[in-house]
């Protein structure tokens, strides 16, 4: 049974607890190279329909083709491609999660270092998706933005039920997850043309650096490069995949 205090609750345009542009600063070019970018405040975000319908068209164009899936299901996909869109959208500094497909990240790390978060997607968005079915006859990816933030913030609340271990902690760990695919090494999936690492101005990542890089700071242009694409690294990975070295 749904909760008509939850339905009507939902029914009203919620406000953000924070900024695209305070989101961008809590993450930091400290984290910007991680894998994992840690705990961050809340980072649902509210699109106007000004914006929406302004940059549409050039996020349309930036969305990467459908690649192939490890563990989620298309179903599923739609419906966190969508959450993770609402978490860091595409607006007028630039693209977002979508378009840095933090879920093509999501997806493999389920396959790897975050197996154990598998079954809570499943029942998470399973949850999301049947409670938009119920209230508002259309499945969570094709409601329109507001509604989608406004479900979201009954599930960041524990406001909906259905979640394992509760809807806070499915919404943190989406969250948590949304951000590292936006903003990790390209090597792990997301972060697609660098995108999350020129959101937030990080030059790449540099084995040295000169006198005079430091002194451009933040003007010094990005090198668009994974940790990975330096030999140093590739070396360093063999190495400790190696049983036979001393």
């Amino acid at each position: 049974m749904v909760d008509s205090k939850v339905v009507n609750k939902i029914g009203q345009p919620e406000q953000p607890d924070m900024s695209r542009r305070n989101l961008l600063k809590s993450v930091g070019l400290v984290g910007a190279a991680a894998v994992s970018a840690g705990t961050a405040g809340a980072v649902i975000a509210a699109d106007s329909s000004n914006q929406q319908a302004a940059t549409a068209t050039s996020a349309a164009q930036s969305i990467p083709a459908r690649e192939a899936l490890e563990v989620l299901t298309a179903a599923e996909v739609e419906t966190l491609e969508a959450i993770c869109d609402c978490l860091i959208p595409s607006d007028a500094n630039g693209p977002g999660a979508r378009e840095a497909r933090a879920v093509h990240y999501i997806d493999r790390s389920l396959a790897s270092h975050n197996r154990a978060d598998r079954q809570n997607y499943m029942i998470g968005l399973n949850a999301i998706n049947e409670f938009a079915l119920q209230t508002r006859r259309r499945a969570f990816h094709a409601l329109n933005k507001d509604q989608q933030n406004s479900i979201l913030r009954a599930v960041q609340e524990n406001t909906l039920t259905g979640f394992m271990p509760s809807g806070a902690a499915f919404f943190n760990m989406v969250r948590n997850h949304t951000i590292d695919g936006t903003f990790c090494d390209p090597y792990y999936g997301g972060n697609r043309d660098f995108i999350g690492w020129d959101l937030l101005r990080y030059p790449g990542v540099r084995l040295g650096v000169t006198e005079a890089d430091v002194a451009q700071g933040a003007s010094l242009p990005p090198n668009h490069q994974s940790a990975y694409d330096h030999a140093a690294y590739l070396k360093s990975a063999d190495y400790m995949g190696n049983d036979d070295h001393a």
